[in-house]
């Protein structure tokens, strides 16, 4: 079965030898690779070659690693099932007739096909664990700041982060271990060392990893609490709950407390993230409009009317969506009604989460509250869409990790488990996740 995972099929060589020596990963493509083209899944670029490759791209070279193509997506990561992409819809090689999961759609079918065991994408509302949920495979959602995002084609700066999906676990953890750390090129980057023992409880004398994701791996629960976040649970499809209850009961038998917790400030997520999301989106898409960047429609004379040719061709329908109910938010008048609230749910939620993890190491919840759905059934509905992200978009809202891993499957179809730890928990997420999928 062709997934149509890739819109660019063309190989970089390694440029070193270290962690991913003769790996082959998959690379979004609204990450830039020089000279390889990189669309962002978009008509507007479906020209551009970039000049340059961004960090996570130079890292995984270095670490041995040989890029093989760039993966199919949303246009500009504006989607949830990988159906708007100027370059088809992606297929789901584990359930077919139904959507991979979005915005990384591609990599996450790249890696469920077999084609590569690893592969990048882009979180920013879910954008890695919902299709790793949808296609059975594992992706990682690191702390804000934690891996650089200099390369990467913006859709909303303060939200997204970029994060690997792969066949297991400890793959997953292992592309961490080489994208991850500061960059000079990327301010919003930092040196998380010294969070790195306090969540390991490594020993600070001992060889330093870079940061010891992968070794975390161990399927060892033993004295940490799960807190189940039941806000998550109210109105997410029954098989999908039921799958999910019998993956803590995995874990609770493994040696893992569990706890029932509620975050009131939840039910705010979604609107906040769509207006913060639309906004930043808004900004950071003009700059595409044929003479700075991307497709010219080729008008002459009047700018207004030349600008909004280029736009109105080279822009989708979802994404003219978000650009319009972004300025909207920004515009006078609007601002504090929509953009100021958001962002003051935004800080109610963060909140809500340092709260918790003064109670529990680890919150689960199934990462998407429905199965895959069947191809082409939430196009006509983008609001059904937007709430499908309700599970994923909170941790995105307040900087947290968190990964999905493969739970089990309710009439056929994936499900995945979700795990969220504290800012830099990376190493605990694993630990858990490693032990559901030894496992299921």
């Amino acid at each position: 079965m062709d997934s149509n995972a890739y819109v660019t099929r063309e190989r970089i060589d390694a440029d070193g030898s270290g962690a991913l020596a003769d790996r082959e990963v998959a690379v979004k493509d609204n990450i830039s690779t020089a000279g390889v083209r990189t669309t962002a899944g978009s008509t507007m670029l479906a020209e551009y070659v970039p000049p340059y490759s961004a960090t996570v791209v130079e890292r995984l070279r270095a670490a041995g690693a040989a890029i093989v193509g760039k993966t199919n997506m949303d246009e500009f990561g504006m989607g949830t099932t990988t159906e708007t992409s100027a370059f088809g819809a992606v297929e789901n090689p584990v359930a077919e007739g139904h959507v991979p999961g979005g915005s990384s759609g591609g990599s996450a079918a790249a890696v469920a096909d077999g084609d590569v065991p690893i592969a990048l994408g882009s979180d920013t509302g879910g954008s890695v664990r919902c299709p790793a949920a949808f296609t059975g495979t594992v992706g990682i959602k690191p702390t804000y700041g934690l891996v650089s995002r200099y390369g990467l084609i913006a859709y909303a700066n303060s939200l997204e982060q970029i994060g690997p999906i792969a066949e297991s676990v400890e793959d997953a953890a292992l592309a961490l271990d080489v994208i991850a750390g500061p960059d000079d090129r990327d301010a919003t980057t930092r040196d998380a060392s010294d969070h790195y023992d306090t969540a390991t409880g490594a020993d600070p004398a001992g060889p330093a990893p870079a940061y010891g994701f992968a070794d975390a791996a161990d399927g060892s629960v033993a004295n940490l609490t799960i807190g189940v976040v039941t806000d998550l649970l109210d109105g997410a499809d029954a098989g999908v709950v039921g799958t999910f209850e019998d993956a803590i009961d995995c874990l609770s038998d493994a040696g893992a407390t569990i706890r029932e917790v509620e975050l009131p400030s939840l039910e705010h997520a979604v609107a906040a993230y769509y207006v913060i999301a639309m906004s930043e989106a808004s900004s950071n898409l003009a700059r595409f409009d044929g003479v700075r960047f991307g497709h010219d429609a080729g008008k002459s004379g009047n700018w207004n009317e030349s600008f909004g040719a280029t736009r109105a061709e080279g822009f989708g329908e979802e994404v003219i969506r978000r650009i319009l109910l972004g300025t909207y938010a920004l515009s006078a008048g609007y601002h504090d009604k929509y953009y100021k609230q958001a962002q003051e749910a935004r800080a109610w939620i963060k909140q809500d989460f340092d709260a918790v993890f003064d109670e529990v190491d680890v919150l689960a919840s199934p990462t998407m509250p429905v199965p895959p759905m069947e191809r082409g059934e939430s196009l006509d509905d983008p609001l059904t869409m937007y709430l499908a992200d309700a599970n994923t978009t909170p941790v995105n809202l307040a900087n947290l990790p968190a990964i999905s891993v493969p739970a089990g499957e309710t009439d056929g179809l994936p499900v995945g488990a979700q795990f969220v730890g504290p800012a830099f928990g990376e190493p605990t997420i694993v630990r858990v996740a490693s032990a559901l999928e030894d496992r299921v």
